[in-house]
């Protein structure tokens, strides 16, 4: 297989991870990742926002996920995470890239505490 210069074994590019599928615990596609959040400080991937509903893009709702709830499945060429479709209804979001405050502190703690993150 060949692999592009933005990709390797182990590392990948941003603009690659963009659009890449999310399945859930139980196999549904339940999205695909929009961007990618990162922690300035550390360098660290934080979150993933989970792109979900909606029509191409459109109405979509928005996920924060946090990083670390996300493993590369080589298989499925996605993410899988480890909940359902239905345990992503009730989970913390937005619908518009200006509804999110990242800077608040009791949103990180809703978004870590909902998928049990110890951010």
């Amino acid at each position: 297989m060949v692999t592009e210069a933005r990709e390797t074994e182990n590392l990948i590019g941003s603009d690659k991870v963009e659009g890449t599928a999310v399945y859930g615990a139980d196999g549904t596609k339940v999205g695909s990742i929009e961007r990618v959040m990162i922690d300035k400080l550390s360098g660290k991937v934080s979150y993933a926002v989970l792109s979900f509903g909606g029509f191409l893009g459109i109405g979509d709702d928005h996920y924060p996920l946090p990083w670390q709830s996300l493993t590369y499945d080589t298989s499925l060429s996605g993410y899988v995470t480890g909940i359902t479709q239905a345990q992503l209804q009730n989970a913390p979001k937005y619908s518009n890239d200006n509804s999110w405050n990242w800077s608040d502190p009791d949103r990180t703690r809703a978004v870590n505490d909902y998928y049990g993150a110890g951010i």
